[in-house]
């Protein structure tokens, strides 16, 4: 009797060992006071993936398992599935592997495909899908393709494996653009995600994507949408952004990019900004200033790899909330989302804590997407350098910390993990939607899982089987239907080209308001195109119950040149004067308009030459400047914080000297500017040519309220020359002391 008892005892013990390695939940520890306990000296050794997991802290019930990891996996940055469900992991193996950033532009790179093969949730299969890519930066699973783009490409291939042997051998360029971007790799597009709408979406770009005929054809934006790293959609196809430079964690989600960038400065406040780690956060770019006494970040600084979740496998009240990872924090934000009249704010879901920190100096999670089987799926680089070599260099603040520390020692890693919840069980019926025929996928675009309605819709519009657009049309039609379910049929038929007068006109006259909203968005191509009769059709809903119906009917009829289109929006600015929303969207983009008329006007007064360079630095700017100087060059002020970085509008010393532009633009700078510390300091980007740095600064001294002389290409080379060799970023008071040299 004894005998079984420690038998079973023993099996108990086991079965309880494996559990704890498997899943992960602790709870933040707090202090009489209420204030969470930090570890103020974590050691910054590697830990296994079992040992790092009892390290990582969630709210009660929710717990994390291990998915995939080394030795599988290495140096894991973003992730999709396909519609049989095996996940498409993108590697960036030659990423900081030492302090100086040595061999980072090597081809040797991978995709990774994994299988779980016996639906425990864990990967067991592994297969180099792709290899000798450099820095792979976004993935994109169509159907049996995957399309992929690299870092400093342009150009965008799809890979297929048409053997079956698990590696791609059909490798296809599906959009050329061979000019190379010579950003660092940190300032360089993100995203590629197929949106509600069909367009397929990046950040950065003031373009997006539509697939047709076996390629990608570019849509240019009125202007580009902002944001770095990270990209995701809600149920309703809006878009959230986030830029880790100007340390803001989200913005240009109060409307589609496609209609202009937009923010309300109170979005979220000062305590959203705040940060809650439970470890000490040395290793920060902006240095001592963005760390609290207790030395734990203050403020979000690496906000990236955001996701709206949209699953099932956690409870009801997670549906739709913003997720946020903090690498740099080794954290990650559950952001609560509220629409008041069309307006989105953000608030996070928890007093003075976040949903996952850990106490391991190596957890970096940069990606969060929601997966087939219904839960919320991190992607950990789990490494100890998160920074680019521009911000490493000797003798700047942060190497100091990874030598110390030897973050330079912990490479090669990466862990792969999904958020599951007490009680409830992830769907364990593996995906087969490539096998299916389009009549039945159209079941489909009203699961209950995000994943699985996306997939649908993405699958029956890459086919063009028109064979279903009656079933498509009856979903729209129906209902008792759910919303998501008609959103998504009448988004299929629009895809497939195959919407008719008679739907779209249904759908306009919708019970539910999601629904009509939807049926104005797709009005868009047809008002572009200046379909008046459209524009008539569209009238009676100027005085809809719902203010976010009359947002969408503003934005849709935006780019209209039609007097009655016009007209419809000045109705709705003055028979509704409260909407926030409406009334700062139009003045913001009125005002815009404005600028750029007053800019073009001063660029006719320039030789063609120094148009062409002003125009080249415009686009620059406007892609990686903007992100932390604004695009209008004021600053960046959402949620009541202090601006990232100077402001350049009307600014003296832009409008002065350019020698001392010049020499900020190859080498960086840091330090106080005017008596003002800023959070973090402006890289060099010297290791772009003279006419990139010539272009930039003389579109800054031509625009954004400035008028200065053009810099020439030759004035660049001269300041180079003069200073072959620097290494180290310069200070106002440099700058002040050699102005005469």
């Amino acid at each position: 009797m004894r005998r079984n008892k420690k038998i079973v005892l023993g099996i108990l013990s086991l079965s309880l060992l494996i559990y704890t390695c498997k899943v992960s939940q602790r709870m933040v520890k707090r202090d009489a006071n209420g204030n969470i306990v930090v570890n103020t000296n974590p050691s910054p050794v590697y830990l296994s993936p079992q040992e790092s997991l009892k390290t990582i802290f969630l709210p009660k019930g929710y717990h994390l398992e291990l998915v995939a990891s080394e030795p599988m996996i290495h140096e894991p940055v973003a992730i999709t599935w396909d519609g049989n469900g095996r996940m498409y992991v993108a590697e960036m193996n030659t990423y900081m592997q030492d302090a100086e950033g040595a061999g980072e532009m090597k081809p040797v790179c991978t995709v990774k495909r994994l299988e779980d093969t016996n639906a425990d949730g864990k990967m067991d299969k592994s297969v180099i899908f792709i290899d000798n890519l450099l820095l792979p930066r976004m993935v994109l699973a169509l159907d049996d393709r995957i399309l992929v783009n690299e870092t400093n490409s342009n150009n965008i291939y799809s890979y297929r494996d048409t053997n079956g042997d698990g590696k791609a051998d059909e490798k296809k360029l599906v959009f050329k653009n061979d000019e190379v971007s010579t950003s660092n790799l940190e300032h360089q597009k993100s995203g590629l995600i197929w949106n509600l709408d069909n367009k397929i979406y990046v950040t950065v770009e003031n373009k997006r994507y539509i697939y047709e005929d076996g390629m990608l054809k570019a849509e240019y934006l009125h202007e580009g949408p902002g944001g770095q790293w990270g990209l995701t959609s809600d149920n309703y196809g809006r878009l959230y952004f986030s830029a880790a430079g100007s340390e803001t964690p989200a913005l240009n989600f109060q409307q589609n990019p496609s209609y202009g960038r937009f923010d309300f400065k109170d979005q979220y406040d000062k305590d959203f900004q705040a940060v809650w780690p439970i470890i000490s956060t040395p290793d920060v770019q902006g240095g001592l200033n963005r760390l609290r006494p207790d030395s734990t970040l203050n403020h979000f600084t690496a906000c990236t790899g955001q996701s709206i979740f949209r699953g099932t496998a956690l409870p009801a009240d997670a549906q739709g909330d913003l997720f946020i990872c903090e690498p740099v924090g080794r954290l990650i934000r559950r952001a609560k989302v509220t629409n008041t009249d069309g307006k989105i704010t953000l608030k996070n879901a928890y007093d003075k804590e976040e949903f996952i920190a850990s106490t391991d100096m190596n957890f970096r999670p940069v990606n969060s997407v929601t997966g087939p089987d219904g839960c919320l799926y991190i992607v950990d680089m789990y490494r100890g350098i998160i920074q680019e070599g521009n911000w490493t260099k000797k003798g700047s603040y942060l190497r100091k910390q990874i030598d110390e520390k030897k973050f330079d020692k912990n490479i090669g890693r990466g862990r792969i993990y999904r958020v599951v919840y007490d009680g409830i069980k992830p769907d364990k019926n593996a995906p087969k939607l490539l096998d299916l025929t389009s009549g039945k996928l159209v079941p489909y675009l009203a699961h209950a899982n995000g994943w699985w309605r996306d997939n649908a819709q993405k699958l029956i519009v890459l086919r063009g089987d028109k064979s279903v657009v009656p079933a498509l049309k009856a979903m729209a039609l129906n209902k008792t239907e759910g919303q998501l379910g008609r959103i998504h049929a009448l988004w299929t038929l629009n895809g497939l080209k195959a919407l008719d007068q008679e739907t779209l006109k249904a759908a306009l006259n919708d019970k539910d308001a999601e629904v009509r909203k939807t049926a104005v968005w797709i009005s868009d191509d047809l008002i572009k195109r200046g379909d008046e009769h459209l524009v008539n059709t569209l009238d009676f809903l100027k005085d809809d119950r719902s203010a976010d119906v009359r947002f969408q009917l503003a934005l849709t009829l935006r780019f209209s040149k039609s007097e009655k289109a016009q007209g419809i929006i000045k109705y709705m600015l003055l028979k509704y004067p409260d909407n926030q929303l409406l009334a700062e969207s139009q003045k913001s983009f009125q005002s815009n308009n404005d600028k750029r008329t007053l800019a073009a006007k001063n660029a006719a007064t320039l030789a063609d030459e120094d148009k062409k360079l002003v125009l080249k630095g415009a686009t620059i700017f406007k892609q990686l400047c903007a992100i932390c100087h604004g695009a209008d060059g004021k600053g960046v002020t959402i949620g009541g914080k202090d601006m990232p970085a100077p402001p350049l509008s009307g600014v003296k010393d832009v409008n002065g000297d350019p020698v001392k532009l010049i020499k900020i633009l190859l080498h960086g700078l840091t330090g106080p500017v005017d008596g003002k510390t800023y959070p973090d300091a402006m890289p060099a980007l010297g290791s772009n040519d003279d006419e990139y740095i010539a272009a930039v600064l003389s579109y800054i001294r031509n625009d954004l309220g400035n008028k200065a002389p053009v810099i020439k290409p030759a004035d660049v080379k001269k300041v180079r020359d003069q200073h072959k060799g620097r290494d180290k970023n310069w200070t106002i008071d440099e700058l002040k002391s050699t102005a005469a040299k």
